[in-house]
């Protein structure tokens, strides 16, 4: 059970993403919500912005609130810009003599990674990423650790040291140090960076970063491992520097409690316990971990979480079974990466997403290409001219000239006419609004189409589950990529439009060690079953110590460390490899094993059916995953207002337009403060917030639920 709270909750939770800053205040029993354009030139700006937004509603001031708030938490997209803008250090890379071209091989079919699905179908013609570490910058040393760990070349000192002097000769910024089979045994790696440090103490001027593969990435896979450990060391002086001025920022303003930065993990930590590839995706993660516990509170376990924001569209799953989603080799960027990081299925669909013509195929196309914050989409007259998702909705009535986001960004609909009538209508024939009402349906027809090979790939029927929508344009779109599924349910969450940083509020201390190896549970050969567990209880035990090494670090007792343990299961050599999650952290019987036998199966047959399961292929571990966490206090999300049978009365109307109607609707326009919890609204009708705005379409009906939480229910 979690203590009972000795004083109110104070917390900070902002969320940067790559058009809005969301900032998510909870003040003693007050919950405040703001929203600010990112200012990527500097991200403090934004975050300063939207939080002051917040004090003002709440009547406060900003230092006052920092005094007083027991944790900033931030989500942050400093690491993504670092590698869009490709602005960090000169890298120098130290691998195992003979496997120097690892990274530039990139497995003979890296330069596919990152592409979109379309680019992926034309692969011979597809362009190799400019490298992070180019080959003069790679050098190999002689040592050699065997598949067992065991040292079959020990390490070359004198070769360290002037392969170490060469890279520096060359311009090194920063030492990446990646032996092959280091997870294995490390050895080797701390010996390469205690040399270094010989040559270039850290207490000196010229001091260089070094980084080692093992600290970072936990599995084998020689050229992704690699790859985390470059991208880790490239992002780390950007990160470094933009995270130690953002706290230079609030010490400035009363605030003097270290900052959490939320994790693409889906837990959070101090910046002293966080490397730089765990932010990467970090916004978006966090909106996924406050769709758990929306899970949890309302009811319903089976969620498909939807982030519709000004760039992108993020998918996730919240399932009944209770299964986390790891993306076991993630791209980020161009790069294939072997760190754990949350899964999620991110689309370029958000509201910023540019739309074009393709006279090829005769078809209106939507992204992946977004106008950001800065210009924007055209309606914002900050220099954009493409048409976007947000100029369509507002052509299509949907949303408010004179009102868009509480008034504080002023848009014009006749620019975002320009837009769609230069770009869509002119080369296509079409009218204004079939050009904006193909805008909309393009764009959700590429967001239910994401959606259901999300969910149908994983052995899930998307019938099953309830779309939980959010961001800053997901109640607008929500009925209609649900429409196109065939799902009739759809639930608004509380605070909707910055779920995420609200999510970032929720987060647990946590931290994910893991670590490769090769453990048949049963072998079919032999016919045999585990019965020497001294690999498995020691693997568990080592990576549980170093979950406690990094929350005492910050200041956790022990006594508050709680531990989980995942495993990384397959049937044999199958490529289907799922993570179960282990109901025991040791091994001490035969019966233990075929307790992890029983539920590997079980997973199995719930993911892809009964009957899929293959024993006679052998089961074995390739993975042993500890997540190590303290609990912190939860937000309340179901604080019930007085209930009420009255029907809200809308406070205008006006003509919209609809994809699938012919004619214009003329649509209700209520202000959200009149439809309060118990009431219901038909379609089509708007309901109207400072920060986004719910659509109501044809044929669905809103009610409005617990703490400003909406169901859409299609008739």
């Amino acid at each position: 059970m979690r203590a009972r709270k000795e004083k109110p909750m104070r917390r900070v939770s902002v969320d940067i993403g790559g058009t809005f800053t969301d900032c998510f205040l909870a003040y003693d029993s007050r919950y405040v919500e703001a929203k600010a354009l990112t200012t990527h030139h500097n991200l403090a700006a934004g975050f300063m912005e939207a939080l002051g937004k917040a004090c003002e509603e709440l009547g406060e001031s900003i230092q006052t609130v920092l005094a007083n708030v027991d944790a900033v938490r931030y989500g942050t997209t400093l690491g993504t810009n670092s590698l869009i803008q490709r602005n960090g250090p000169r890298v120098g890379l130290l691998t195992t003599a003979g496997f120097e071209s690892s990274v530039p091989l990139m497995r003979a079919r890296g330069y596919g990674d990152g592409l979109s699905d379309a680019e992926q179908t034309d692969l011979p013609g597809a362009d190799r990423p400019a490298p992070l570490v180019p080959i003069p910058m790679i050098v190999g040393i002689r040592e050699r650790m065997d598949y067992k760990g065991v040292p079959a070349l020990t390490v070359d000192e004198d070769d360290v040291r002037r392969q170490v002097r060469r890279l520096v000769d060359q311009g090194a910024q920063a030492f990446v140090v990646a032996l092959v089979n280091a997870v294995v045994n490390p050895a080797h790696e701390i010996e390469v960076e205690r040399i270094i440090l010989s040559e270039y103490p850290t207490h000196v001027l010229g001091a260089i970063p070094i980084v080692l593969s093992h600290r970072v990435a936990g599995r084998k896979a020689e050229y992704s491992r690699t790859m985390s450990v470059v991208l880790d060391a490239y992002l780390h002086d950007q990160m470094y520097h933009g995270m130690s001025s953002l706290e230079i920022v609030l010490r400035q303003n009363g605030y003097k409690r270290p900052m959490l930065l939320v994790h693409n993990t889906s837990g959070m930590a101090q910046l002293n316990s966080t490397h730089a590839l765990q932010t990467i995706h970090s916004g978006p993660v966090a909106g996924l971990e406050a769709s758990n516990y929306i899970s949890a509170q309302f009811k319903e376990p089976n969620i498909i979480a939807t982030d519709m924001g000004g760039t992108s569209f993020d998918i996730g799953l919240v399932t009944a079974d209770g299964v986390k989603f790891y993306d076991f080799n993630p791209v980020i960027d161009r790069w294939l990466v072997s760190t754990p990081m949350t899964y999620l299925h991110t689309l370029g669909a958000g509201g910023g997403s540019i739309a074009r013509y393709d006279r090829l195929w005769d078809a209106v196309e939507v992204g992946p290409d977004s106008a950001g914050s800065d210009p924007g989409p055209a309606c914002y007259g900050r220099g954009g001219k493409f048409p976007t998702t947000t100029d369509a909705n507002l052509v299509l009535g949907y949303l408010d000239e004179h009102n868009y986001a509480g008034g504080t960004i002023k848009i014009s609909k006749r620019r975002a006419e320009r837009a769609i009538e230069e770009y869509i209508c002119k080369p296509s024939g079409m009218s204004l609004i079939d050009g904006a009402k193909a805008i909309k349906r393009k764009v959700d027809a590429n967001m239910a189409n994401a959606i259901f090979k999300e969910v149908a790939v994983k052995g899930y029927n998307p019938k099953n589950f309830v779309i939980l929508s959010y961001g800053g344009g997901g109640p607008i779109h929500a009925c209609g990529y649900a429409q196109r599924i065939g799902i009739s349910r759809v639930l608004i969450p509380p605070f909707s439009s910055v779920f995420s940083a609200l999510g970032a509020g929720n987060m647990d201390g946590l931290h994910i060690h893991e670590k490769s190896l090769y453990l048949m549970l049963y072998d079919a050969t032999k016919r045999t079953m585990l019965e020497d567990f001294t690999v498995f209880n020691a693997t568990v035990a080592e990576l549980e110590q170093r979950g406690r090494e990094d929350l005492a670090r910050q200041d956790v007792k022990p006594e508050q460390i709680k531990t989980r343990v995942e495993l990384d299961m397959r049937y044999g050599n199958q490529l289907a490899q799922i993570g179960v999650a282990s109901p025991l952290s040791r091994l001490a019987s035969m019966q233990d094993v075929i307790t992890l036998l029983d539920r590997f199966s079980v997973n199995y047959a719930q993911r892809f059916g009964e009957g899929s399961q293959a024993p006679e292929a052998g089961v074995r571990i390739n993975v042993i995953r500890v997540v190590s966490y303290v609990e912190h206090e939860r937000l309340d999300l179901k604080q019930s207002a007085k209930r009420t049978d009255e029907q809200p009365k809308p406070a205008s109307q006006r003509q919209c337009w609809f994809p699938e109607l012919g004619e214009a609707q003329m649509t209700a326009v209520y202000d959200h403060r009149a439809v309060r919890e118990g009431m219901t609204v038909a379609g089509p009708a708007l309901i109207e917030t400072p920060r986004t705005t719910y659509l109501v379409e044809p044929g669905w009906t809103l009610t409005m639920g617990l703490s400003g939480s909406a169901w859409l229910v299609k008739e």
